[in-house]
């Protein structure tokens, strides 16, 4: 099963990605092999992941994901949860 991760940069950014193999994918983003965005802000820690049942949902949550603001995806990291849509919603309208 493919897992939706969030990284944590050096720089305090978040990168969100999906992977099958999470383990591998963690050591590719250390050494510097697995995006070019995190490649220039090593070291990289795991804050969440969550593991999905396709990968067809795997890339819809990572691009759900992808256009939360900041404090959403670091709400989702501090409660260790899967993001609720009304929420989603809800955050992104107070920010616009």
């Amino acid at each position: 099963m493919p897992f939706v991760y969030i990284l944590q940069c050096a720089d305090g950014s978040l990168y969100t990605g999906i992977a099958k193999d999470m383990a591998r994918r963690l050591a590719e983003h250390a050494a510097g092999r697995a995006s070019r965005y995190t490649r220039v802000r090593l070291p990289v820690t795991l804050a969440w992941c969550r593991r999905v049942r396709t990968w067809s949902h795997a890339l819809r949550e990572e691009y759900r994901i992808k256009r939360l603001p900041r404090g959403a995806k670091l709400l989702i990291i501090r409660t260790n949860r899967q993001p609720a849509k009304r929420a989603d919603r809800r955050a992104r309208r107070g920010n616009e």
